[in-house]
């Protein structure tokens, strides 16, 4: 009886001392209004964002700062070899057009980079030059005059060669004009194929265009990436 004595005046100074503390210090997540809570938490939450978006904006002008300094645009070309040279910012691809003869109108549409390969190595296994070659699709549409038939050749642009890929014929609407779309190019006669290369080469389209397109659309390739980095980083800037 007497331990107990002692003991239940000593719970309750434990327990007023403890409300005591309590009511000193209370606890900020529990004892806050809801509207308190919500503020403070959306403040770290902004505080966040801003330092998540500070670093984003900090490595994008770093990377145009960067570009920039090893890189020179050149001016932009809007002629070649009788071919007029039309490109668009932000575009994927540019165009290339021109008149042969009497009739005859060709237009080109070239792609930016879109493949590689790797670049052959050296019998001591050391590689030449740089480790891929980049590859430029071409799409070469000739018709003569209007409502005639298309003859499309899709090729392949290597840094110094065009090669032929597949050779199709469309109608005046743009439509294949027969079921039967073509053989494989590399299927037909040798001789077949050395002709349909000298048919183009006599209109312009040849390995000298494979260098030109190359040396444009590396210059075109940077460009486009500086002006998309500088659009993200206006977007994020914005309030």
């Amino acid at each position: 009886m007497a331990m107990a004595r002692i003991i239940r005046p000593l719970r309750r100074a434990l327990i007023s001392s403890s409300k005591s503390v309590t009511q000193k210090n209370p606890n900020p997540l529990h004892l806050q209004s809801p509207i308190s809570i919500f503020t403070t938490r959306s403040y770290i939450s902004e505080m966040r964002k801003s330092a998540f978006e500070g670093n984003i904006l900090r490595l994008l002008r770093s990377e145009i700062e960067y570009e920039l300094e090893h890189f020179t645009p050149k001016e932009l070309v809007v002629e070649y070899d009788s071919f007029v040279v039309e490109e668009r910012p932000g575009e994927q691809w540019i165009r290339l057009k021109k008149k042969f003869g009497e009739k005859e109108e060709i237009k080109i549409e070239v792609t930016m980079f879109d493949g590689s390969i790797p670049v052959e190595k050296s019998p001591d296994g050391i590689r030449i030059g740089q480790e891929v070659e980049l590859h430029i699709t071409l799409i070469v549409n000739i018709s003569k005059g209007e409502g005639s038939d298309v003859l499309e050749f899709v090729c392949s642009a290597w840094p110094q060669s065009v090669e032929i890929v597949n050779v199709l014929v469309h109608g005046k609407d743009g439509r294949p004009n027969q079921l039967y779309m073509s053989p494989k190019f590399k299927d037909l006669d040798d001789e077949l194929q050395e002709s349909l290369y000298e048919f183009l080469e006599t209109r312009g389209i040849d390995d000298d265009l494979a260098i030109f397109v190359h040396e444009y659309m590396k210059n075109k390739d940077k460009t486009e990436f500086i002006r998309w980095m500088g659009t993200v980083k206006s977007f994020i800037e914005q309030k």
